[in-house]
């Protein structure tokens, strides 16, 4: 363990995000650099639990007691082989996980949780700048050919974990570069995509090949490729994103937020002079409290937007762990993100009627009212509260309210792959499909979920096809397909 008494002598502590008044004129990561002596004050804190629940917080069962130890003895290279043994991409999840580790934190009963995904960030970014991440080559190559469609975190995980086994991966995607979400859902702010392309390099090392603009059951036939390869894995996402169906939905400036967000970051990728969808100096609503409306809140601010409100149909939540969600759950609480530091309006309980117009199809404003959360037959439920209506003038509208599964049209209904009632792809207990050697991971199959879930689900659906091409898996697996979270998610 760390210093024994760490968690006495030292407070948490995590990196200070530059002024937000400096940092909306610009789409440079929001956190200051976090200074080595305060990381290893952090890694300290790490205490003699008995049993690490961090573990169970962590769909990648990362070995944090481990490397934090490491990390407050400065044993950099052995702390970072630690964590990479059980992540892929703690880059990725270092910035954009919300660390269900730390809620279940054993220190969080009594205090502040270990700062866990501030020491795994430092350690793979001091990992990079000393060089020390390189390609992993395989010490044997089985001659074996597998297909990933999807290029987000579930198929980049999948992807490398085979290419690692020495099977030859091929990975497509239908954008014109690889990412998935992480390319052109995740704005520059929350993560810069320089950070991506260096691991996407260490994966081109290996031997992964990428393939863009391509997909698969559109403008390549999916039994077409299912017949070139030994083994499939669709890692294709929940991309279907849930609608407002209310009247004025057709109204001109009403977006879906996984139109509004690549656009912006197409811009700083260089594809575009300015943004085709923009908030510059427009009254913006964001209908969606979750982080996907967090996002069009800090892209909105970065593009000048004259104002921005944000509407959530849950009422506010507590600003303390409630016991609904007891130590070691996800707790529901308050949470004020980067985005929100920088402005705008939070509005909770606030129900849409209807979008109103301009004569000319454009939007004007939007009517709402005022709802309470209520129990109908053992289940909540929201009541309009009479006489609540109000409106809001607006001249855009994101709509961030989630998603429903994965696309239908395409690889799915091209091989005849089962879903379940929420149209999530089914697999039974190896993460196989309903047609032969077709398998899934992420997303797709579990339904919207967090990055780490996506990485999780990629390693262990790597050992699933691993394991049905050559009889056995050395890979690690993280999940079960009977696995549910610890924390409440």
């Amino acid at each position: 363990m760390a210093d024994p008494k760490g968690f006495l002598k030292y407070s948490r502590s995590t990196p200070t995000r530059r002024p937000a008044q400096l940092r909306i004129h610009d789409w440079k990561e929001v956190y200051n650099p976090f200074p080595q002596d305060a990381l290893v004050a952090q890694a300290a804190r790490c205490m003699d639990c008995g049993i690490p629940f961090c573990h169970r917080g962590c769909p990648l069962g990362n070995l944090i007691p481990e490397w934090n130890d490491l990390a407050y003895r400065s044993n950099w290279r052995e702390a970072i082989d630690r964590l990479h043994a059980t992540n892929n991409f703690p880059d990725f999840t270092g910035r954009l996980c919300p660390a269900p580790c730390e809620a279940a934190c054993v220190l969080g009963i009594s205090a502040d949780p270990v700062a866990i995904k501030t020491v795994e960030q430092y350690l793979v970014d001091k990992a990079f700048d000393e060089g020390w991440v390189a390609p992993v080559q395989p010490h044997v190559k089985t001659g074996k050919k597998v297909t990933v469609v999807g290029s987000g975190p579930a198929g980049l995980a999948a992807a490398q974990q085979l290419t690692r086994a020495g099977h030859d991966v091929t990975v497509y995607e239908r954008a014109d570069r690889i990412g998935g979400l992480l390319r052109y859902g995740i704005p520059e702010f929350k993560m810069e995509k320089a950070v991506l392309e260096r691991r996407l390099d260490q994966m081109r090392g290996e031997g992964t090949t990428f393939v863009t603009g391509t997909e698969i059951g559109k403008n390549l036939d999916a039994k077409r490729v299912l017949d070139d390869c030994d083994a499939l894995v669709l890692t294709i996402g929940s991309t279907i994103p849930r609608d407002l169906p209310v009247p004025g939905r057709e109204l001109e400036g009403i977006y879906q937020a996984l139109t509004y967000l690549p656009i912006a970051n197409r811009v700083q990728e260089g594809d575009i002079p300015s943004p085709t969808i923009t908030a510059e100096g427009k009254k913006v609503v964001i209908i969606g409290g979750g982080d996907t409306g967090a996002d069009c809140l800090g892209t909105a601010h970065r593009q000048g937007a004259e104002s921005v409100m944000q509407l959530e149909i849950m009422p506010k939540p507590p600003e303390e762990r409630d016991p609904s969600t007891p130590w070691p759950t996800w707790p529901l609480i308050y949470r004020v993100s980067s985005a929100h530091e920088e402005g705008g309006v939070r509005e909770f309980s606030i129900n849409t009627e209807r979008f109103l117009g301009h004569p000319d199809g454009t939007l004007k404003s939007i009517l709402v009212h005022k709802i309470e959360t209520v129990v109908e037959n053992g289940r909540p439920a929201f009541k309009k509260i009479e006489g609540s209506e109000f409106e809001i003038e607006c001249d855009v509208v994101f709509l961030a309210m989630g998603f429903l599964g994965p696309e239908k049209d395409g690889v799915i209904s091209q091989l005849g792959i089962e879903t379940d009632p929420r149209g999530n792809i089914t697999t039974s207990s190896d993460w196989a499909t309903s047609i032969p050697k077709v398998f899934a991971a992420g997303d797709a199959r579990r339904g919207q979920s967090l990055i780490v879930w996506a990485i999780a689900e990629g390693r262990s659906a790597a050992n699933a096809v691993d394991a049905y091409l050559m009889g056995s898996s050395d890979l690690p697996s993280p999940l079960t397909i009977s696995d549910r979270p610890i924390a409440v998610l």
